[in-house]
């Protein structure tokens, strides 16, 4: 059974991000997993990947990088396996430590260090960006922002019953910024889906407040919403999936920039339609100079986050591979 993959923290312009807790919505069981190795905990989580394979799983992916886990969600079974970093609260936990004691527990003094500094690189970025919407926002027609939106709403809602329910939101992120760079799940998550609308614009062209206000009718329709925040800004959306519609829109957009390549699939421009013509061209230097300014404080953002992955691997070297069946062992026997 195919598996969901997603973030719910990301490394962002406004620090770690931890959005989990609208993802335990009817978890009855939330369990985490104690111990001071990040690897350790992933090799638990992947074997436990393994034990329930005949589920539906939701894969929560690490902003440490590729080779780390945050956990899984398994909805049939209302149980959450997670690495206790990410939990708020209280909830059970399984101490690894019983299985696989500590004899030194990682000193993170530079990995956070390094860390603070991407995200103060990330927070000049977004200064930088602000002023590159200022840009588009002065040459858009608000009235026909908010006419688009409703005409867009209504056709997708046309025919679709209200449902007598209070509907959920689950929070969320495609990706985000890694030591391995800027990563994300788009495709994974758009696959299976019918209809799938490519948001195309510029900085400050609404990308965003068009996606909240869909968001806002669906879940007055009754629908639950997964709604995906923006891992440079997290106040902003970059995707709403409404899986019960059959329908995803995302903003398509550099840095997770994607174009229609089968039918189902379209662009909706909102450059196009928004905002003044020419507006690319009247303003052209000072564009080009923020855009250049902004992504520069971006790449300094993510080369820090290198040199604290390459730390915090360092520290991660003091386990080795032979305890993780212990683990594993302690982990199911446990649960």
């Amino acid at each position: 059974m195919p598996n969901l993959h997603y973030y719910v923290t990301g490394n962002t312009a406004r620090g770690l991000v931890n959005l989990l807790d609208s993802n335990l919505n009817g978890i009855n069981q939330v369990i985490k997993l104690r111990h001071p190795s990040a690897v350790l905990k992933t090799k638990v989580i992947q074997n436990l990947l393994r034990h329930y394979q005949e589920s539906m799983i939701e894969v929560l992916h690490s902003p440490l990088g590729s080779t780390y886990l945050n956990g899984i969600i398994i909805r049939e079974k209302s149980l959450a396996i997670l690495d206790e970093s990410i939990v708020n609260g209280e909830s059970a936990a399984i101490n690894l430590e019983e299985a696989v004691p500590t004899k030194k527990h990682p000193d993170l003094t530079d990995f956070n260090v390094l860390t603070q500094s991407a995200y103060d690189s990330f927070a000049k970025g977004l200064s930088i960006h602000d002023e590159l919407e200022e840009v588009y926002i002065n040459q858009m027609d608000f009235n026909r922002a908010d006419q688009f939106t409703e005409e867009f709403i209504y056709t997708l809602l046309t025919g679709i019953s209200k449902k007598a329910r209070t509907a959920h939101t689950f929070h969320r992120l495609f990706g985000t910024n890694t030591v391995d760079g800027v990563v994300n799940v788009v495709p994974h998550l758009k696959e299976n889906i019918a209809n799938v609308f490519f948001i195309k614009g510029r900085a400050g062209t609404g990308k965003s407040t068009f996606m909240k206000k869909i968001t806002k009718a669906c879940v007055e329709h009754g629908y639950d919403v997964e709604m995906y925040h923006c891992s440079f800004d997290p106040n902003s959306i970059d995707m709403v999936l409404v899986r019960e519609l059959d329908v995803c829109i995302f903003d398509s957009t550099d840095p997770h920039e994607f174009f229609p390549e089968r039918e189902g699939e379209e662009v909706v421009d909102l450059y196009e339609e928004l905002v003044a013509p020419g507006t690319d061209e009247r303003f052209e230097v000072e564009i080009n100079e923020l855009n250049n300014t902004y992504k520069s404080y971006m790449k300094q953002g993510i080369q820090y986050l290198q040199q604290a992955g390459i730390n915090f691997d360092k520290n991660e070297q003091n386990f080795s591979n032979t305890d993780v069946q212990k683990a594993v062992d302690y982990t199911l026997n446990s649960l």
